[in-house]
């Protein structure tokens, strides 16, 4: 696994993880399983909706987990 991604939950993050930290993390996912840190002009497209998707499904996990003896703060 990929050691620069951070866990984005509590009791580790003291708030909920951003939009950016989220993004950040699916961005680190995809260049490890493609093995590239920047894909060619032919591939940006598959890369950008591979990181785009991750981030969604990473939100939504997120947003689902219940962790025990956390406070949780409801999304707006």
């Amino acid at each position: 696994m990929c050691r620069s991604i951070k866990t984005l939950r509590p009791p580790v993050l003291p708030e909920e993880a951003t939009e950016e930290e989220i993004r950040a993390a699916a961005l680190q996912f995809v260049r490890k399983v493609s093995g590239f840190r920047a894909p060619a002009a032919h591939n940006q497209e598959v890369f950008d909706r591979a990181v785009d998707e991750i981030a969604e499904t990473t939100a939504r996990l997120l947003d689902g987990l219940e962790i025990r003896g956390a406070v949780r703060t409801p999304t707006p």
